[in-house]
């Protein structure tokens, strides 16, 4: 038995309302101009597994904001909400927002070649709707929502009222949110913004997230009635050529 299903088991055991993402017949991507080098096929085949199992193929009403976070650092967090948000930018009725909520490393600027000018923190220190904040990165209805201007005491925003406000504007102006923030055992952040959300999905990393680590987070969000969606086990290897693996 793989270490990597051991750890899924656990966290399944531990956690009665998560189940890892089950293998969905992969559909190919519409092509991305000029998005971020080093995205790479795991990170679009996970994505597209996440977002039909999670937001297309739900019997009932799917959940419309979701936090993304690691276990720990490294872990493709940013990657996979970037991922998913234009997976489903395309298959939206509505724009859909992806929100830096990592104060402590935002990384989804660079990520799309924008500026983290305005954003999240400008819009909880400001007046204003809540889309004067937000970028339109690409031609289907996906906006960014960068982290804005920082200081030192940026991430005690994420515990504000201002933010439930915010996040209430977030709903009703797009279909879908995706927040993407800090890892789970090394930040309170994630449990702030999963309070406010519809539930969250763990990104875990193959060879490296410790199954104790996982199991803590799960607690952790168990004890904060943070439903957890799903976890994505990121960054797997595949022993299989990849000129055979496409053909699969």
């Amino acid at each position: 038995m793989s270490k990597h299903f051991e750890l899924m088991q656990k966290i399944e055991q531990d956690e009665p309302h998560f189940s890892e993402l089950r293998p969905v017949p992969i559909v190919p991507l519409p092509s991305r101009k000029g998005i971020r080098n080093g995205r790479t096929r795991w990170a679009h085949d996970e994505a597209l597994r996440l977002v039909q199992q999670v937001f297309l193929l739900q019997m009932k009403a799917p959940p419309r904001v979701v936090v993304f976070a690691s276990i720990d650092h490294g872990n493709g967090c940013s990657q996979m909400c970037t991922s998913v948000a234009e997976i489903l930018s395309k298959s939206a009725r509505r724009p859909v927002c992806l929100v830096e909520g990592n104060f402590r490393s935002p990384a989804l600027p660079d990520l799309f070649g924008t500026t983290n000018h305005l954003g999240l923190t400008d819009a909880l220190h400001q007046n204003g709707p809540i889309s004067l904040f937000a970028k339109l990165v690409n031609e289907d209805n996906l906006w960014l929502l960068s982290s804005g201007s920082l200081a030192a005491d940026s991430p005690s925003l994420l515990s504000a009222d201002r933010l439930s406000d915010r996040v209430a504007e977030l709903r009703q102006e797009f279909e879908f949110v995706i927040i993407d923030a800090p890892p789970l055992t090394q930040y309170s952040d994630a449990l702030a913004l999963g309070q406010l959300s519809d539930g969250l999905v763990m990104v875990l990393q193959a060879d490296s997230t410790r199954r104790e680590a996982a199991s803590m987070a799960a607690a952790t969000l168990r004890s904060a009635k943070i439903p957890i969606l799903a976890a994505v086990l990121n960054k797997r290897t595949f022993p299989i050529p990849d000129a055979i693996y496409k053909r699969l």
